[in-house]
């Protein structure tokens, strides 16, 4: 058995899941309802402008950025955690079948999953909005879908490989709620927290350069500023910050000279978040007494 033996039964099982179509259907009904918001009522979320296509597109980017985390969280904290509790990672290793061969046949499998129910979501969402908008730009979608999707495989690792981890879905699900807690919703006082202290109990009146790579280290941060270093022509014309700062820390272009406060760097720290959880999982998933 091979490790695309083991994403293929793996996303079998899902796709019989119940539980996937809900979170198709939710992922559709939230892309649709907030789609439509977005359109018909901009001055709601700031636009003083009225709606765009670009403006949908980084609209829809908050929406998946907060939606993904969650949904790799259902669909994979008991990828091997459960396998484990339940016994059946033994009956899984006693065919031909290596270690290293499960934990990415897990990490596939989970992936397409994600990466099946939120694309369906993405299609629905985006068609509705460009007939509502009567306009279509096909390399901003194409760019837009591709790291989406690079966001979403990367977040099924990570959940895969906490779950990689731990003998036990409660564990499992610990580990997962806690970096969504720690990453997603306290990152941003993390840094500033850190400055704070650095600069001996109070907030500086320019933010160092350092502080802006450090705003970056949430995955829905990178792939934010990932978007922004590879459509800087259309984020520039909805006004998303263009050095990538983010979190509400602004810079102009004549600050952000070192290449880290770049947009850039988001594109670096998403490839750390896919390597460092596959290394991290497997060392511990090949090394723990089963």
């Amino acid at each position: 058995m091979t490790w695309l033996t083991v994403a293929k039964k793996d996303f079998r099982d899902a796709v019989q899941s119940r539980a996937l179509w809900a979170l198709v259907g939710v992922f559709v009904v939230l892309s649709i309802g907030s789609t439509y918001a977005y359109v018909e009522l901009p001055e709601m979320f700031g636009s003083t402008t009225g709606a765009t296509f670009g403006g949908l597109t980084f609209f829809t980017i908050g929406l998946t950025g907060l939606f993904v985390p969650l949904a790799a969280i259902v669909v994979c904290y008991k990828s091997l955690a459960g396998e484990r509790e339940l016994g059946s990672i033994k009956l899984l290793l006693s065919m031909p079948t290596t270690r290293g061969q499960v934990f990415a046949g897990k990490v596939v499998g989970r992936a397409a999953v994600l990466a099946f129910g939120l694309g369906v979501g993405l299609v629905v969402g985006i068609g509705f909005g460009s007939v509502l908008l009567g306009e279509f730009d096909a390399v901003a979608v194409l760019v837009f879908v591709l790291v989406t999707l690079s966001f979403t495989a990367i977040y099924a690792t990570i959940v895969v490989g906490l779950s990689a981890t731990t003998g036990s879905t409660s564990r499992a699900t610990t580990l997962a709620l806690g970096f969504f807690v720690v990453f997603e919703l306290l990152w941003d006082v993390v840094p500033m927290g850190i400055l704070y202290v650095v600069e001996g109990f109070s907030l500086p009146a320019t933010m160092p350069n350092w502080v802006y790579p450090v705003m970056q280290f949430s995955p829905s941060s990178a792939y934010l500023t990932t978007i922004i270093a590879l459509l800087p022509d259309l984020a520039e014309t909805v006004g998303a910050d263009p050095s990538g700062a983010g979190a509400g820390i602004e810079v102009s272009a004549a600050e952000a000279e070192p290449f880290y406060t770049n947009p850039e760097v988001g594109i670096v720290i998403l490839a750390l978040w896919l390597l460092v959880p596959l290394a991290v999982g497997y060392y511990r998933f090949n090394v723990t007494d089963l």
